[in-house]
């Protein structure tokens, strides 16, 4: 395909290799969500690199975020800071881009360097998911600096920390950084390896049931004891069974018990959800109280619930869809064909949606089996895909590529 004049400008003002080296940099930083150290040398790096861009960079605290432990006690879980950099925070429209700087792989994992598998792909930790995502994020902003049109746009950056373990730590900075923007792109690695977007997504949610008993001798005195355990099974039972053609349901572990001659006094139910539609979540969740109820009561035991609903499904309405139209059309000037489908999986792009903002949330590099040692990214797709997000922007600030038009349903 022949490229117009504007197209080959925008690439001629990204320099892959500067790209390329900033990858490798940043790869070789081990940045699990729990390891805080390594990520704030990565917050470090990122602030150094997207100081180049004009605003203030910000480091927010995360909000404090607790779990249940195995003896049913509540703690608080540690996390590291998010970057923020704030872009003509005056400028009549705003979008928001967002993405992550946290790894699923923890400072004690094998997967620590990069390879090279051959001329065009990398094999390291975080190079799909998503420090390339990152890399991309940076240099299509500064490609974009570069435009008659940048002064009409501004832009929040949020990267944050804990996206991999569901941004409880950084939920509360999403919706505050979406309200009242334009639009929103988010770099999570494509859906697949050729490009393809995620499309429509499914929410999820993560709970932990807490039961208590009684204890007693399993020998002398049963009758005196509550079973935890036995309350539990039966809790596993029912909480399966919600399960429908709109929900999903994986009960994943159970944790608790005693010594074989006592009624165990504890249990710890964990179990995730995969609800398709607001209304599944919703149900669910009135559905999931009752049954509590009624197992305390059959059981003579207590239950109490922990978590919930950490990213809502996220629909494509029609502003949506225009925005997916418009990077398909971007993409068809650099000469790809740029589709999508729909997932199951989840990520910060759920949470935006859900403030009312159109996201497009796989606007990374292209790439591959992610969370695992086998993850790739595809080298060349560093300078296609900061191309396809600065022509994306460039026409959000030109024009109005998102307005309403008359049919177009919410």
């Amino acid at each position: 395909m022949t490229m117009d004049a504007p197209t080959k400008e925008i690439l001629a003002r990204i320099d892959g290799e500067a790209m390329l080296e900033q990858v490798l940099d940043w790869a070789a930083v081990n940045s699990g969500t729990a390891n805080l150290a390594g990520l704030a040398t990565m917050a470090e790096k990122l602030g150094a690199a997207f100081a180049r861009l004009p605003g203030e960079i910000e480091l927010v605290e995360p909000t404090e975020v607790t779990a249940i432990a195995a003896d049913g006690s509540e703690f608080a879980k540690p996390h590291g800071r998010h970057m923020v950099l704030r872009v003509r925070p005056g400028a009549a429209r705003r979008v928001v881009l967002t993405g992550h700087m946290d790894t699923v792989f923890p400072a004690d994992h094998a997967f620590q360097s990069v390879e090279w598998l051959d001329d065009e792909t990398l094999n390291g930790p975080g190079t799909a998911d998503m420090k390339g995502g990152l890399c991309v994020l940076l240099h299509a902003l500064l490609a974009f600096e570069q435009s008659a049109h940048a002064e009409s746009l501004g832009y929040d950056v949020m990267i944050n920390s804990d996206e991999e373990t569901g941004s409880l730590a950084s939920r509360r900075l999403i919706e505050k950084l979406a309200q009242g923007k334009y639009a929103a792109l988010t770099y999570e690695p494509s859906a697949l390896p050729d490009g393809t977007l995620a499309h429509a997504r499914g929410g999820t949610g993560n709970y932990s049931i807490t039961v208590r008993g009684r204890s007693a001798h399993a020998g002398r005195n049963p009758q005196d004891g509550r079973n935890a355990i036995v309350a539990v099974s039966d809790l596993v039972l029912r909480v399966a069974a919600l399960a429908g053609e709109d929900i999903t349901v994986n009960p994943a572990k159970i944790e608790g018990g005693a010594a074989n001659n006592v009624v165990p006094d504890l249990a710890i139910l964990r179990f995730n959800i995969r609800p398709k539609s607001t209304e599944a979540m919703k149900r669910f969740d009135g559905e999931l109280d009752a049954l509590l109820r009624a197992v305390a009561a059959e059981h003579e035991v207590s239950a109490t619930r922990h978590g919930g609903v950490t990213r809502p499904p996220k629909p494509v309405d029609a502003r949506a869809q225009k925005l997916f139209d418009l990077v398909r059309s971007c993409g068809a000037q650099l000469g790809r064909e740029i589709g999508w489908q729909p997932t199951g999986g989840v990520c910060d792009g759920n949470n935006i949606a859900a403030c009312g903002v159109p996201v497009v949330d796989t606007m990374g590099v292209r790439g591959g089996k992610i969370h695992s040692p086998d993850e790739f990214m595809i080298v060349p797709s560093l300078v296609e895909r900061a191309a396809l997000s600065a022509m994306v922007l460039e026409r959000l600030a030109a024009g109005d590529p998102l307005a309403a038009a008359a049919g177009d349903r919410a």
